[in-house]
């Protein structure tokens, strides 16, 4: 699994919501949703935008390339 994967994950566990969840507040798919948490796929820069906003984090934290959150 991607560092990616597993920060979204875990953000998105912190926050008690399911996969459904957060694809409903992102605009995107649960399928489209529960890929990136499985590393299938990537975000376009639109949503790892969208994601670090939401979560209140860094795209670098997202991606790996940052071990704090801002």
């Amino acid at each position: 699994m991607s560092v990616f994967a597993e920060r979204l994950k875990e953000l998105r566990k912190e926050k008690y919501l399911t996969q459904k969840e957060i694809a409903n507040k992102l605009g995107v798919s649960r399928v489209a949703y529960t890929n990136w948490e499985n590393s299938k796929r990537e975000p376009n820069i639109e949503r790892f935008v969208k994601l670090a906003d939401y979560f209140n984090v860094s795209i670098d934290y997202l991606v790996g390339r940052k071990n704090h959150r801002k």
